[in-house]
């Protein structure tokens, strides 16, 4: 795996322990935390469709094997992505459920 898919990986890895490790060791009450917890969580996915955007923007037909390499990482980094928008989307429905 290229360095930018690699590190792309522990960005969104990252992300994801951070945000579950602050649920679990939360030092607020439960509807603060959910409020700022989907505070960010809208924020990282502002980021990610920001990346997404740059991404295809950027997408040209690729001309050699270089190009080709660089055209798959670019793919597999806008597909892991797009895992982690429905993942936020997901938990961002859980936070509204739960403080309904």
């Amino acid at each position: 795996m290229s360095r930018i898919g690699r590190d792309l990986t522990f960005l969104l890895t990252g992300i994801a322990a951070g945000s579950l490790f602050g649920l679990l060791y939360a030092p607020d009450k439960g509807k603060i935390t959910r409020d700022r917890l989907s505070f960010r969580l809208s924020k990282y996915r502002e980021q990610i469709n920001l990346l997404l955007e740059d991404l295809g923007s950027k997408s040209e037909q690729p001309e050699n094997s270089s190009k080709n390499e660089g055209q798959r990482v670019v793919n597999d980094a806008r597909e892991k992505a797009e895992r982690l928008l429905e993942d936020v989307d997901r938990l961002m429905a859980q936070i509204k459920q739960q403080n309904t």
